[in-house]
């Protein structure tokens, strides 16, 4: 298997990569960097998550609901996952299946509606 940029390094050095082309807003390689980070380390939160909001701002939706759901079946009270997985099916016009997720991540983060 050939190495590209986006393989070389460590996983520190690319998990830094990864960051500095998500904060560049250049998300497809943030994501080419991170579909290998994530391989490498897939029981890491936190590589997956930064994967999924690359896909999601690079609108595979598909993709990231994949990887969100990974992750809320992993941690269920993972709060941030939950409510990027409520957002990402919003955009694909799933607004029934989102509702739940949306519900539990604003639980979860003590957003109580007043009754």
């Amino acid at each position: 298997m050939e190495m590209t940029y986006y393989d070389h390094g460590t996983p520190a050095e690319r998990w830094e990569r990864a960051q500095m082309f998500f904060g560049a807003k250049d998300y497809a390689a943030a994501a080419r960097v991170l579909g290998g980070l994530v391989e490498e380390v897939p029981e890491q939160t936190g590589p997956r998550l930064l994967l999924a909001r690359a896909y999601y701002h690079s609108a595979q939706l598909r993709r990231a609901e994949s990887e969100l759901r990974v992750i809320v079946e992993r941690d269920p009270v993972e709060h941030y996952a939950r409510l990027m997985l409520g957002r990402t099916l919003q955009r694909q016009g799933r607004h029934e299946e989102a509702e739940s997720h949306m519900r539990i991540a604003s639980a979860l983060a003590g957003d109580f509606e007043q009754v």
